[in-house]
């Protein structure tokens, strides 16, 4: 399978890895899992309180290097984007920007995801959010972060 430049890129020289403290009350966790491939990804937004706007985003993610490149892309395009901008993103943007093949097509959802993660999680520190209480996409969240950190502990023992 024949990968796009800019995802050797993004796979090579991500962007904005790494992680903010998730208890400071500027920053949006959003922690996201396929089951079917593994992937895990984590992605943080540190919003500006008084203008609503996206100041930086971080990710770490446990995956392919498709699953990494649209994690770094979804950190560059959240920067100086409002919370209802940065909800717009959509998968299939990620999947035109990357030039993603078709069996990869589930790592741009899981950044769609993220991002609707990390954007609920901060408006649910601040009262803002508009939806019902969806207790599903909680549960998915527990679900992947318990697949996480299962997952490091396993990275870490495989080191030598």
């Amino acid at each position: 399978m024949a990968y796009s430049d800019k995802v050797i890129d993004h796979y090579e020289n991500p962007r904005n890895v790494g992680a903010f403290d998730k208890n400071q009350p500027e920053i949006g966790t959003g922690v996201v899992g396929a089951p079917e491939c593994g992937d895990v990804m984590k992605l943080q937004i540190k919003v500006n309180q008084d203008t609503g706007v996206i100041e930086d985003a971080k990710f770490k993610t446990f995956g392919c290097g498709s699953a990494i490149a649209s994690s770094s892309l979804a950190t560059e395009w959240l920067k100086g984007k409002t919370l209802e901008e940065a909800e717009a993103i959509k998968n299939t943007q990620i999947v035109e920007e990357l030039s993603l093949p078709p069996v990869k097509i589930h790592c741009s959802v899981l950044a769609e995801d993220a991002i609707k993660a990390a954007v609920h999680d901060y408006e649910e520190k601040h009262g803002l959010h508009e939806h019902e209480h969806e207790s599903g996409d909680e549960h998915k969240q527990a679900g992947a972060e318990k697949l996480a950190a299962s997952l490091a502990g396993q990275a870490a023992l495989a080191k030598p």
